[in-house]
């Protein structure tokens, strides 16, 4: 029996009293927005723990991700490509994110002469460190027990539908905004 099949089992046998949900389509879904929170929140301390390990001070997830994201393509990001490329828009929380990853050494600000502007972050050599010290730990820790369930997963599949579904939800959310009730 493959997971799909155990969670539509499971699904039929709990309480379906949603009340985000009319129909079968409807509870999937909310089932599905649920499990989106649970994934969140196991991948927020995962990201945290396992950058603890390697540096051994305490880091959000969005900390740690915007350090992956800095170093990935080992080319220097503005606060604009990293917003965007963890489809964030909330600058000040990440610039919050920034100024820890400085205090801690793991990245730099390098600005153009004469530019306020064109600020850009890249990880330093004691970064360098940490993050190639992160993907050991992930290979071992991470890699190893997500290729033990890869038969009954595919996540070619899974990231597809992800982000589909950040789509749906994106267009969903501007449709929301200019509905927004007056405050």
């Amino acid at each position: 029996m493959n997971i799909s099949d155990r969670s539509s089992r499971r699904r039929r046998s709990l309480d379906r009293g949603w009340h985000l949900a009319t129909d079968e389509f409807e509870i999937g879904l909310s089932e599905f927005e649920f499990a989106i929170f649970h994934v969140a929140a196991a991948f927020e301390r995962w990201q945290s723990d396992c950058l603890a390990c390697c540096h051994g001070h305490s880091f959000s997830g969005t900390d740690t991700a915007v350090l992956h994201v800095i170093r990935m393509h080992e080319r220097p990001k503005s606060i604009s490509e990293i917003g965007r490329l963890l489809k964030r828009d909330d600058q000040a929380n990440l610039q919050y994110g920034i100024r820890k990853l400085l205090k801690a050494g793991l990245i730099e600000k390098s600005t153009p002469a004469g530019s306020k502007k064109d600020v850009t972050y890249q990880v330093t050599k004691r970064g360098l460190q940490i993050t190639n010290q992160y993907a050991e730990f992930r290979r071992e820790l991470l890699v190893a027990t997500a290729q033990s369930i890869a038969a009954d997963v595919n996540f070619e599949s899974v990231t597809l539908a992800l982000n589909l579904m950040a789509a749906v939800y994106d267009q969903a959310s501007c449709v929301a905004a200019i509905h927004r009730a007056p405050g």
